[in-house]
């Protein structure tokens, strides 16, 4: 168990009357205790909080005129979770599969497991099954494809990111969560907090696979300690979970992210599998 501490400040210029959307704060759950939080709007505007999904991703939205903006968001949070032994965490049965857990097998805007069945079989046909084909698919794709920050941008799929061989995190995530489904396991994406990411502290996009009946949470960059990872949203892939939506002309000018584990030497490392949500 740790307690993340987190300091998340967006500062933007509206440059003309914006409706926003902002997704940025840590859900609640069994495995994550939100101690405190507090959300401040510089100027204030009214604003709506809302939920969406399961788990439920926290939402807000409002409208701002012309001006400069600043969203501030601050929270601790305490992590609890289960760890299981990599051999007892085998995969399920498509059969058996829960009902709400089958739109995880589908393609996604941005997971075209539809067009890697091939790739994955031929890649992955050999692993062991349940974590450790999973671990499998996360490993080749830490090997194969390098992180490059700027090498792609919202709108590449993960046939992009073949075939330049980079991306970041979203993509490396997409690309898991792709070669996962297409393997038969279910997969989805998770938008996070990560203490101690580098090399530099940004909103991060990992993933989960579902195994055991359990989610079971995995970075394919390794560029963070899996069990200090803050869930802030889940979704099919990214466009499911953005930190931010917005309509009409707005331009992010800062952001500063601070997530700290003040136990970092208690994280669960890769030698556990690490489940933080059930369903």
């Amino acid at each position: 168990m740790s307690t993340i501490q987190i300091d998340c400040t967006l500062d933007y210029e509206v440059l003309s009357p914006t409706l926003f959307m902002f997704n940025i704060a840590a859900t609640m759950n069994e495995y994550q205790l939100v101690q405190n939080e507090q959300l401040t709007l510089t100027p204030y505007y009214p604003y709506e909080a809302y939920s969406l999904g399961s788990p439920a991703n926290r939402s807000i939205r409002f409208a701002a005129p012309e001006g400069a903006l600043q969203i501030h968001y601050q929270a601790s949070v305490q992590l609890s979770h289960t760890l299981d032994h990599p051999n007892e965490v085998g995969e399920i049965p498509y059969l058996s599969l829960p009902p709400n857990v089958l739109p995880y097998l589908n393609p996604s805007r941005y997971c075209e497991s539809d067009r890697l069945g091939r790739l994955a079989t031929k890649l992955f046909a050999d692993a062991p099954s349940g974590y450790y084909k999973v671990k499998a698919v996360l490993d080749w794709v830490y090997e194969n494809i390098d992180y490059i920050p700027g090498s792609t941008d919202s709108s590449s799929s993960i046939s992009e990111v073949l075939l330049q061989r980079a991306g970041v995190c979203r993509d490396f995530a997409h690309l898991s969560i792709a070669l996962c489904r297409a393997l038969g396991i279910p997969a989805r994406y998770v938008a996070a907090y990560a203490p101690g990411l580098e090399p530099d502290q940004d909103f991060h996009g990992v993933f989960e696979a579902f195994l055991n009946g359990r989610w079971y949470l995995f970075d394919s960059t390794r560029l963070a300690p899996v069990g200090s990872f803050v869930r802030i949203s889940t979704g099919r892939d990214a466009s499911d979970a953005p930190f931010a939506t917005l309509l009409g002309a707005a331009e992010l000018v800062n952001m500063a992210i601070n997530p700290i584990d003040t136990a970092v030497n208690n994280t669960p490392t890769m030698d556990w599998a690490i489940s933080t949500s059930v369903l």
